[in-house]
């Protein structure tokens, strides 16, 4: 069985986050990892065109991003952490893993929120400037004033190219689906003091089977058209009773827009 405390991100990295990342879903049994997308339906970068591959030098993805200018991406800071400009790309417009087609960009800044530590401890978010813009359309992200897109039964929607079932395989397409938000209330009574309500939110089916997974880390939850989270960590994937755990965007907004106008 998977271990606690999964961050969502590939094992690809898992080398470089174990020291500074233990709780992020990155990898093997036992150790934190992130985590794709289960129970969804394969989609396209033409129907999304701002879910960006995040990948090391060689165009392995290991994360996703979201583009919110045509040189800014928003993605988590467990992604990032152990990175640097020189290892890490961008890649847009590309539907299939083993593709060659869309954009390939490098990244000339990697901002990662100061105060990150590990994803139970909030402030999972992270922000790079491409050297090059991205010919894609962008998504809007939540003001700081739109918390109440976090009411509980929301309808909120998770892409990304993790695995399709708790210690599974990556999904070689982008895959999607659609999951309820959960009440603060009922989360924390799921993670505990692990989970901090006012740097995250969770969604998910009680029942679970629907969920994002390793892989998916830094990929977009999106409600009511603008992005309003990031996909972050959980306990697994799709457990009942576990929802997935999300960066919860109002709240970083204003530092975004700081990193976008720098």
């Amino acid at each position: 069985m998977f271990g606690l405390n999964r961050a969502r991100k590939t094992a690809l990295t898992l080398a470089a986050c174990t020291a500074a990342a233990a709780t992020a879903l990155v990898g093997a049994p036992a150790v934190a990892a992130p985590a794709p997308i289960v129970g969804g339906t394969t989609t396209t970068t033409t129907a999304y065109p701002y879910v960006m591959q995040i990948t090391d030098a060689s165009q392995n993805q290991f994360c996703g991003g979201t583009l919110v200018t045509p040189t800014k991406v928003v993605t988590a800071a467990h992604c990032m952490v152990g990175e640097t400009t020189s290892s890490v790309r961008v890649v847009g417009g590309r539907t299939y893993l083993n593709g060659t087609n869309g954009t390939v960009a490098r990244v000339s800044r990697i901002w990662i929120h100061p105060d990150y530590r590990s994803v139970t401890s909030g402030d999972d978010i992270a922000v790079l400037t491409l050297s090059t813009s991205m010919p894609y359309t962008t998504i809007p992200y939540v003001a700081p004033t739109d918390t109440g897109v976090y009411a509980a039964g929301a309808t909120a929607r998770v892409l990304g190219w993790g695995t399709t079932r708790e210690g599974g395989a990556s999904s070689n397409q982008l895959r999607t689906a659609t999951v309820p938000t959960v009440s603060d209330t009922s989360c924390r009574t799921s993670y505990g003091t692990r989970f901090v309500a006012g740097d995250m939110v969770c969604a998910g089916l009680t029942s679970g089977g629907v969920d994002t997974c390793q892989g998916d880390s830094g990929g977009p939850l999106v409600i009511g058209g603008r992005l309003a989270g990031i996909t972050s960590w959980g306990d697994g994937c799709a457990r009942a009773g576990y929802p997935g755990v999300y960066t919860r965007l109002t709240t970083f907004s204003s530092l975004v827009t700081t990193q976008i106008n720098s």
